[in-house]
């Protein structure tokens, strides 16, 4: 099969790599400029709370969230962490490439991951798109919502 992206039946296909084991699916949700570690998130609701982020406002609950990366220290895991916990944090997360604090933030929240990407995803997937994430094939479906 070749590497890219597949087009069948309306669909995009991103392969990667699992990191994370397990399935969902649920609406994209973009982050084009990564968030801090001790401001991002509400903590109680789910809540994009970082000041003058582009998503502030936004709502990670039930969402599976693409990054680039992680900003600031070894909280950022902890934080993402504690909104899964709480019930308000994403169903799966997707990273072009891991680094520190995505890997941390991947073991700890124990959620479907992929990276190491075929494609990139910010030029694939847009906020609202429905995604299915396979974190043991490390392959995401890509469901383009009509605009």
């Amino acid at each position: 099969m070749r590497k890219g992206i597949e087009r069948k039946m309306g669909d995009i296909v991103i392969r990667g790599r699992g990191v994370i084991s397990g399935k969902a699916e649920g609406p994209a949700l973009v982050f084009k400029t990564s968030v801090q570690g001790n401001c991002a998130f509400d903590l109680e609701t789910g809540e994009i709370i970082q000041k003058g982020h582009p998503l502030e406002g936004q709502n990670i609950a039930n969402t599976i969230i693409i990054l680039e990366g992680g900003r600031g220290s070894a909280g950022w895991s902890c934080r993402l962490h504690s909104t899964v916990v709480s019930g308000v944090g994403p169903k799966a997360m997707i990273f072009p490439k891991l680094d520190s604090r995505t890997a941390a933030a991947s073991v700890v929240a124990g959620v479907p991951v992929v990276t190491d990407l075929d494609q990139n995803p910010f030029q694939v997937i847009e906020t609202g798109d429905w995604l299915k994430v396979d974190g043991d094939a490390g392959v995401i479906e890509v469901n383009k919502v009509p605009k």
